[in-house]
């Protein structure tokens, strides 16, 4: 019997009938638009493939109503009133092809960011909101919204969801009364002190949310699905500070109670579905959960909204485990799953999973470095697992006119994604790893609980180069006149990096990180580390969450300073969880020596002197490219991939390994 049948049982969202319990839950589609607020080809592109992977309900990353009285620079997201024409024609071709597939799409429509507009996406200042209040991430003060601004959203939003009918949306999200974007800050208090319709009681703090609705309706028809991304919990215990999983803390945003009205109230006005998270960017680790959060953390709320409610309940949150999605149908905790970065690692999840094949599913890893890391820093949506994600045409396998024999040295994530593409485009790859077992440092690096999809990505490495038939050698140092001598047309040097080491003094109890994740050595009950990057916070954590008595003694004045996620819901979770499981922190300090189980290390205010039963090092790795070197001048078509050329991080390990195996 196939274990997961109930997630391919047909559902409904008001009119509309679902192929099956999955969604793609709405992602920020930057990098997906035009310059006349239409989708490009790549957003056509990425799109189509995941109704193609099976996919029962494609929900789109944010598109604009209003690009007037909040600007976004073209070209941005897509805008539905900026030229309704060119939006409509792009749209519908993109619709169409998923209509092919048996798959429905709806189309997010936002009314704006406020003040959690991202920095590099700003138009013109001052950011609005609904009252003058600090703006997230800027010393900013937000300009509050008249009542004008707020009807001509209201009229945008239905001008925007006639255009999406017309393109051949099967329906719209409403973006949304959720993680403190515009119409969230009108319906929490906190941000809200309008004396106005708009503010005061929370019938009028939500009524922008109940006049966009009613709105979308008279225009679209009753039978037209509108549905609501929706936090019924904040997470907030401060102006930009959230909470921890576990942590007892007052809210001071939207509680549970008040969460459970305004479910009742939403539903009231017409909204014909709930897509349930918790958070706000005060806390967004929640709304953005990195690896640190547990999978499927949601599930306790969107089961409270579905006991509140009696319409369907769309729930997202790390919920790429089969067993548990099964599981959240089963006992009523959601009615649709959504899936979010597991179809950007892979587009194919759904119709692996209804063909047995869950095994098959390249993991995602929860790093956010691909995604929304890159949103934020470079306005661009990618995937670290996946190079094509968000650019299958550009990045589509390419044809080859003679297979080449190829030689790759190193079993890591680089040398491993080389052999992947290098087989699936038919050339003879031929890997080879001095170790027991591929992964490179996967290995280490997924030894913490918080990190079990590293070791996953490793596995599927290793299972998808054994179905492609790719010759894999285990615990094999290749030398220079093997890769010389064995008739290779091309060779692929990832032989990744080393730890940096330096004397302490007591050597003897002084370990990388990498041989204490390994189980190599062990740790006493007292534990130092150099290096607070993330190798050292996260070996910290992994430690303290043990018993151990963990401090860490940094060089510069803050922990991940340098090289740390690129995802601030990331950085901002990890420096959150050194003190709540108290970790000690030293910043500014350089080490000395260590001797009789004492470290010495120099700060601005003197000597500071540390016990410790072990030292570990966390100060980085250098190249291991030895090999590339005695190479160099040998061998006519050479490469070096992975850390062996630039000691980074998993994302351009694998990027550059497809971009070179799939040119070879």
């Amino acid at each position: 019997m196939f274990p997961y049948a109930n997630l391919f049982e047909k559902t409904r969202i008001g009119s509309c009938e679902l192929k099956n319990r999955f969604a793609m839950a709405p992602m920020g589609p930057l990098g997906l638009g035009d310059a006349e607020g239409g989708f490009n080809q790549r957003g056509i592109d990425y799109y189509t493939e995941r109704a193609k992977g099976g996919t029962g309900l494609i929900i789109t990353g944010v598109t604009f109503v209003d690009n007037e009285i909040e600007e976004h620079a073209m070209p941005s997201c897509p805008c539905a009133t900026y030229n309704p024409v060119h939006f409509v024609r792009t749209a519908r071709e993109m619709t169409e092809r998923i209509h092919a597939y048996g798959a429905k799409i709806f189309l997010q429509l936002s009314g704006g960011f406020g003040r959690v507009t991202i920095p590099t996406n700003l138009g013109e200042f001052p950011p609005v909101a609904p009252s003058a209040i600090p703006h997230r991430w800027l010393d900013k003060t937000c300009r509050p919204l008249t009542v004008d601004e707020i009807h001509s959203i209201v009229k945008k939003f239905g001008d925007a969801s006639y255009n999406a009918k017309r393109a051949g949306f099967d329906g719209v999200q409403i973006h949304a009364v959720h993680e403190g974007y515009l119409l969230d800050q009108f319906a929490i208090a906190l941000f809200n002190n309008r004396t106005d319709a708009y503010g005061g009681s929370l019938e009028n703090r939500l009524r922008f949310a109940k006049e966009i609705v009613e709105e979308i309706k008279s225009r679209c028809g009753q039978d037209f699905p509108v549905t609501m991304r929706y936090s019924p919990k904040s997470m907030m215990k401060d102006w930009r500070v959230g909470a921890l999983p576990g942590e007892e803390f007052q809210e001071i945003g939207r509680d549970l109670d008040e969460g459970v009205q305004a479910a009742k109230l939403l539903v009231e006005y017409g909204y014909d579905a709930l897509d349930v998270d918790v958070g706000t960017y005060d806390a967004w680790w929640w709304n953005h959960p990195p690896m640190y959060q547990e999978k499927g953390l949601y599930r306790k709320y969107a089961k409270l909204m579905k006991e509140t409610v009696d319409v369907p309940i769309l729930m997202a949150g790390r919920m790429d485990n089969p067993e548990m999605a099964s599981a959240c149908i089963a006992d009523g905790t959601c009615d649709i799953i959504s899936l979010g970065r597991p179809l950007l690692a892979d587009p194919e999840y759904v119709n692996k999973l209804r063909a047995n094949q869950y095994d098959r599913v390249r993991p995602c890893l929860s790093c956010h470095e691909g995604c929304m890391g890159r949103i934020q820093e470079y306005s661009a949506l990618n995937c670290a697992v996946n190079p094509q994600a968000c650019r299958e045409r550009d990045m589509a396998y390419q044809p080859i006119c003679r297979p080449k024999k190829v030689l790759i040295v190193g079993g890591g994530v680089a040398g491993c994604e080389a052999a992947r593409v290098l087989a699936i485009r038919g050339h003879e790859p031929h890997l080879f790893e001095a170790g027991s077992q591929l992964g490179g440092n996967l290995i280490p690096g997924g030894v913490p609980d918080f990190k079990e999809d590293d070791h996953a990505l490793a596995a599927w490495y290793a299972r998808e180069l054994e179905r492609l038939s790719v010759p894999v050698t285990l615990n094999h140092k290749v030398t220079a006149s093997e890769a010389m001598s064995g008739g290779y047309d091309a060779v692929i040097v990832a032989t990744g990096s080393t730890p940096k080491v330096f004397s302490l003094g007591d050597d003897a109890k002084v370990h990388t990180a990498a041989d204490v994740l390994n189980g190599k050595v062990t740790c006493g009950d007292k534990v130092t580390i150099v290096g607070g990057g993330l190798v050292g916070c996260e070996t910290a954590l992994w430690l303290a969450k043990q018993g151990k008595q963990v401090t860490i003694v940094e060089a510069l004045g803050k922990l991940l300073a340098v090289n740390g996620p690129l995802c601030h819901a990331n950085s901002e979770m990890l420096e959150a969880l050194i003190p709540y499981n108290n970790i000690q922190v030293v910043t500014n300090a350089k080490v000395q020596h260590f001797e009789n189980g004492v470290l010495t290390a120099q700060t601005p205010e003197g000597e500071c002197k540390l016990e410790a039963d072990v030292v570990i090092l966390c100060v980085g790795y250098k190249e291991e490219d030895s090999l590339y070197k005695e190479l160099e001048f040998a061998v006519p078509e050479l490469y070096c991939l992975g850390d062996a050329r630039k000691v980074a991080n998993i994302m351009y390990a694998i990027w550059d390994a497809f971009e070179v195996a799939n040119h070879l």
